[in-house]
Order: C-alpha cells, then sequence, then structure tokens
C-alpha cells in the first residue's frame, strides 16, 4: 500500500507524525492493553498462525455484500475508468502502481461518506487508495498523465504531484462498503478531483482492468465533521528463512533490488524506517517490528485497519503502550490478506497531542515456501517494499482532529 514517502513531503501536516522520531532500540513485545474498546478482525480459522491457514492471499475472495441503503442527504457518484487499462510492470519487477485523475464533477462543497471500490480485475488488483487534490493539483496530474504516453501515470509510492494530498478512501481484499460513522464525512471541496491510485500484481497473472468507485455524498449544508486518515509505519527487518540462501539475502543486495524495481526512493525509505524506529542503531533482524510514533495533533478515532501483504502474520496499534494510559486500537493475531477492511470502533477513542502510538507487525518469511505465489521466487532478505512479494507494517486510522 502507501509508502512512507508522501509523509516525508507532508511531515508538517502529518496527523499522526509517520516522520517524526520513533521509539529506539529493537522491537521488542508490546505492553498488553485492554481490549475493550479495540477494533479486532477475528482469526479465521483455529491455529491459522502455523500454517498457510488463511493466507491464500491475492485471490478474488468472496461477492460483497450489497450496499447499504443511502442516508438522508447522501448519494451516489461513480467515478473510474472509463476504458480498460492493461497493466505492465516495468524494470523487471512483477507490480505496477498506476495513478488515474477521475472527476466526481463537484460544483459545491460535498463530504464523502462512504465508499465502495469494485475491482474489476480482482486477480491483479492489489490495493487501491484514493487521494484527493485541489484544482491546481488536478491540473499538474492531468499534465503528468498526458505526459506518461498511456492512461495515467506510474506512480510508485505517493500520487506522483506535489503538494499536500488527502487520502479520503481506499480498498483492499476483503473490504466492501465502507461507511464513515453518522455526522462524519471527507471534506470536497468544489472542483477537487480524485487520484485514483491503483497496485496491480502480475506475479502469476495478466489481463486488463476497468475498476472503480462508487462514492457515497453528502452536501456541503449538512453540517458534518470533517475526517483525516491517519498513517502509523515499522520497518521490516526479515531474514530469510532458515536453511535458505542466495544473493538476496544479503540485507544490501535486497534493498538495492527495491530500488531497482521501484526507485531510489524505495531504498531511502527502508532507510529512514531504520533511523525514525530504530534511532539509526544498526537494524535488528527479525519476525518482529514496531515504531513508536508521536501524535502531532488531537483528535477521536473511529475506524481502523493495518495492512502488510503475504508473508504478514499479525499486526497491533496501541496508544501509549507500557503506561496506565496504554490502550488497543486494532489487534489482528491471526491476519488475513484476504480481509482487511476497515473496522469501526466499539467505542471512539480520543487521542491527546503527544500521545504515542506504537503499530507492531510480525511476519512469517517460511510462508514463501508455502504459498503459490511465491515459492517460485528465490528467497530473499525482506525488507520494505512496494511488491506484493516485498512487505509493508502499516496502520491505518481514521480519526476527526479537535
Amino acid at each position: 500500500m502507501r509508502s512512507i514517502r508522501p509523509a516525508l513531503a507532508a511531515a508538517a501536516a502529518a496527523l499522526l507524525l509517520a516522520t517524526a522520531a520513533c521509539g529506539s532500540g529493537p522491537a521488542t513485545e508490546p505492553a498488553a492493553a485492554p481490549p475493550a474498546e479495540s477494533a479486532a478482525t477475528p482469526a479465521t480459522e483455529p491455529g491459522a498462525a502455523s500454517g498457510p491457514g488463511s493466507h491464500a492471499g491475492h485471490s478474488a475472495g468472496a461477492a460483497a455484500p450489497p450496499p447499504a441503503p443511502l442516508r438522508q442527504g447522501e448519494r451516489f457518484v461513480d467515478v473510474g475508468l472509463a476504458t480498460p487499462y492493461t497493466p505492465a510492470a516495468p524494470n523487471g519487477g512483477t507490480d505496477e502502481y498506476r495513478c488515474f485523475l477521475v472527476d466526481p464533477q463537484l460544483t459545491e462543497t460535498a463530504y464523502l461518506t462512504g465508499s465502495r471500490f469494485l475491482p474489476q480485475n480482482a486477480a491483479i488488483v492489489h490495493h487501491a487508495i484514493f487521494y484527493r487534490v485541489d484544482p491546481k493539483q488536478a491540473g499538474e496530474a492531468a499534465e503528468v498523465d498526458a505526459a506518461d504516453g498511456r492512461e495515467g501515470w506510474t506512480c510508485f509510492g505517493d500520487s506522483g504531484v506535489r503538494g499536500q494530498t488527502a487520502w479520503v478512501a481506499h480498498w483492499a481484499p476483503g473490504a466492501g462498503e465502507t461507511l464513515m460513522p453518522d455526522g462524519f464525512g471527507f471534506a470536497m471541496p468544489p472542483g477537487s478531483k480524485l487520484i485514483m491510485q491503483v497496485h496491480y500484481n502480475l506475479l502469476n497473472t495478466t489481463g486488463s482492468d476497468q475498476s472503480g468507485m462508487r462514492m457515497r455524498l453528502a452536501g456541503g449544508d449538512a453540517g458534518l465533521t470533517p475526517l483525516e486518515t491517519a498513517l502509523a509505519q515499522a520497518p521490516i527487518e526479515l531474514p530469510c528463512e532458515p536453511g535458505a540462501g542466495g544473493p538476496l539475502c544479503d540485507r544490501e543486495t535486497a534493498i538495492a533490488d527495491v530500488a531497482k524495481r521501484f526507485g531510489a526512493e524505495s531504498a531511502e525509505t527502508v532507510r529512514m524506517l531504520n533511523q525514525w524506529c530504530n534511532g539509526g542503531a544498526a537494524p535488528k533482524a527479525g519476525n518482529t517490528q514496531h515504531c513508536d510514533q508521536p501524535i502531532g495533533q488531537a483528535g477521536t478515532i473511529y475506524l481502523a485497519a493495518g495492512h502488510m501483504h503475504l508473508l504478514g502474520r499479525s499486526i497491533k496499534i496501541e496508544l501509549n503502550p507500557g503506561t496506565p494510559r496504554a490502550r488497543t486500537v486494532l489487534d489482528v493475531p491471526a491476519y488475513d490478506f484476504d480481509n482487511q477492511a476497515l473496522v469501526p470502533l466499539k467505542q471512539p477513542m480520543t487521542v491527546a497531542r503527544g500521545d504515542v502510538a506504537r503499530v507492531t507487525c510480525t511476519h512469517d518469511a517460511r510462508l514463501r515456501t508455502r504459498l503459490p505465489q511465491l515459492t517460485t521466487l528465490p528467497p530473499r532478505y525482506v525488507v520494505w517494499g512496494e511488491g506484493t512479494s516485498d512487505e509493508m507494517c502499516l496502520g491505518i486510522m481514521v480519526m476527526a482532529p479537535g
């Protein structure tokens, strides 16, 4: 999903400062926190953490349930690809991040109160993110699009335009329609458009795609409370599975390979994550990594989700771990790649400026020898990378500032 790169450019405006100094030292098991307020994704089956289980990975999955009825003042607006697009992974890789400018035709202020992404070819769509851009940025995006020569433009790690963009919707496998709580929405000023970033993974299949999204919009006179998306990220330092070997089992060689496939910024992301989350000390390889990040603005969290790739085993988002004020925002003890929907918290959770958010992820390199998507690939030291065969550790929180 999203790289840390956009946070680099927008650190001052970040609601959750992904670029601020993180907890130093090696990752340790986080302190337990009361689960009563948290959102949790249940394990799909007993024992899922010891075998492939919930890690079938990157499948079309079951049909999503139908959308909920429109609430008072809402309307549907569809955006998406006008014609099919056939992805082609650059630089010898198996992944393409493609951005498309889509226009909801807003002539007055509106609020995005829900979204339902429609992956036309779910076999190759790994994720989608929608960034709100102002009219000037939309003009810049149109120029980038025109200069590319094909529909859309390559956008590994970000939206491909300058300035602050707002993450207002996303989709990952297992997500159906996402509804914001009553009385809340993402502000959409008149003339604003969306950049639809789609991650196409071509590990095992190819084809064209014509995905889109059905937006729920409420009028600007609805008096809704604006929402923001906050991110918490941690590094990946996953060595090759026991007994495996090869050139890519060397960390620096693996980082160079990520840079070759996704650009030099990807290698810089790996180094910066270690700087922020490990105090710049030598990385400590292991299955579990975490990062502590200070919250830059007070607010209330309403929904949360975790994002990893095919080697993910568990993910947790906590507030103020190891203190009397410790709380759990999200706890997914048996991660399922095909179940990544945003989860409403049982009770909204208030946060204060200066609180600490910790995201902790556990990955399992042995899954590379068990999952059909990965068994043909050489062993590698896994770091943060944009590809489905790479890994991420990303906590996603939808919150209202103030």
